[in-house]
């Protein structure tokens, strides 16, 4: 059995190469696609996005670099996993118009909620905040109001923040504007992990050993936890400061010209792409999520809470994601797309593909996998992610660019070319693969895949493909 596995790798590892080789031309390190550029990094002490920690965005000079450096015309830009935006408010403080779709009420709120700051407050609206912020009126003595939880936000935060966070609350309720009580439900869901026992790591929230979970055997220790006064205060300062001084950070445009319009859909991009008229826009910019079994219902529990998700409402979101979980069940996608029979042939003919979720397969049966879910994760994965570059395809104007952030991934010791084969599927539906750039420093493994396998780098990359 060890010799058909090992035989069955080296197959794998032969296709690889010939996916290389055919893409060999467009295969180029960027050194100017830093780390910091591709990730959230970029982002963290600029103005408005630095209010809310998204790890899962790129920066706002990615967007701006990739619209200087292949000239994209004035129109329209589109991201069908717009996360909080940044293509979005970029596009437009450049002079685009934006469109996006997110799925995520945590992502949603972030967008609306930045648009309704960066656009839409008055200096009476903002002397509020600064009132709020100054003379803490939730400590008044208030009744809390009782928190909405779920099974995984349980005893999340210590019993005196608890209770001031069911204050403010309380006190929010009272508020009589709209406007500035939308901001400050904000402030709050963006101080939520700094008060809380918990930490977003990857597939989930860790929790810190002062929360009592685990029968004392959790000795993790996330640090500081901030006293909830202290945080909120911090964070109305924060956003009052940028809505007065809002800086663009943009590196190539030395003055703005008009700023463009921003529309935001809410749900699935599966599920609205269809709905979106064909050749509208003239760049999409996007990064979805990434093959890595990353469950942000889960990772952004505290914050969906907070909205008042529950417990149906949350499984339900998670099943509308695209598959990136391994509890991500089959989507019926010929429901979806209008032309899926040609979407599924594309699909079912990418050998490399096959390859490894035949290997995938094996190791099931033979139970080496941590997690049986694997397989039908990727294969689902890429079977949407062919639908939705289909319909990307469909709905961007010709000579249009697509540009996509995503990484490599790793199961079971064998590497998955995710930037080789989605542009190999985006070939097949009738793209042209200008380039697959790649950032100059290359992502690792988790510490069961090293331990096991050793360590091997992944690519990180920006896919350039072009509409002819």
């Amino acid at each position: 059995m060890t010799l058909l596995l090992n035989n069955h790798i080296e197959i794998i590892i032969d296709c690889h190469r010939a996916f290389e080789n055919h893409f060999s031309d467009v295969l180029k390190v960027a050194p100017s696609l830093t780390r910091k550029i591709v990730s959230y990094q970029g982002n963290k002490n600029e103005p408005f996005y630095r209010w809310y920690k998204y790890k899962e965005a790129f920066s706002s000079s990615l967007v701006e670099y990739l619209l200087f450096k292949y000239n994209i015309p004035k129109g329209t830009v589109f991201d069908p996993f717009a996360g909080i935006g940044t293509t979005l408010f970029t596009s437009s403080l450049l002079g685009y118009d934006s469109e996006g779709i997110e799925l995520l009420p945590v992502g949603q709120e972030i967008i609306f909620n930045r648009i309704l700051a960066q656009f839409d407050m008055k200096e009476s609206d903002i002397n509020i905040l600064e009132k709020w912020k100054n003379e803490t009126p939730w400590n008044s003595g208030i009744n809390p109001q009782k928190l909405n939880y779920l099974r995984i936000t349980q005893g999340a935060y210590p019993k005196t923040t608890e209770r001031r966070i069911g204050q403010y609350l309380a006190e929010l309720g009272r508020l009589n504007n709209d406007k500035v009580a939308k901001i400050l439900l904000f402030a709050l869901m963006c101080i939520l992990e700094s008060v809380s026992y918990t930490r977003k790591d990857g597939q989930y929230l860790r929790w810190d050993y002062r929360s009592g979970r685990g029968n004392g055997q959790n000795t993790f220790d996330k640090g500081k936890i901030l006293s909830f006064n202290k945080a909120i205060k911090q964070k109305l300062e924060q956003i009052i400061y940028d809505i007065k001084n809002p800086r663009t950070g943009l590196l190539f445009s030395e003055e703005l010209t008009s700023i463009g319009t921003i529309k935001v859909h809410r749900g699935s991009c599966l599920d609205i792409l269809p709905q979106i008229d064909s050749n509208k826009f003239k760049t999409i910019i996007t990064s979805p999520p990434y093959c890595n079994r990353y469950d942000y219902t889960r990772t952004y529990a505290l914050e969906h809470a907070l909205l008042g998700i529950n417990e149906v409402e949350l499984s339900n979101l998670r099943q509308t994601m695209l598959s990136c979980t391994v509890e991500n069940k089959p989507k019926k996608l010929y429901d979806i797309c209008v032309n899926y029979s040609k979407v599924d042939k594309i699909f079912e003919n990418q050998k490399l593909l096959n390859l490894i979720l035949d290997y995938l397969e094996k190791q099931k049966i033979d139970k080496k996998l941590n997690n049986n879910g694997i397989p039908r994760m990727i294969r689902g994965y890429f079977n949407e992610m062919a639908v939705v570059i289909s319909e990307c395809f469909r709905v961007l104007g010709n000579n249009g660019y697509m540009f996509m952030v995503n990484d490599n991934v790793r199961y079971a010791g064998v590497c998955i070319p995710v930037d080789l084969i989605l542009s190999k599927i985006a070939e097949d539906i009738g793209f042209e693969i200008v380039n697959i750039l790649i950032s100059p420093q290359n992502k690792g493994n988790s510490s069961q895949q090293m331990g096991d396998y050793g360590r091997k780098a992944m690519r990180k990359c920006v896919y350039v493909w072009r509409k002819p």
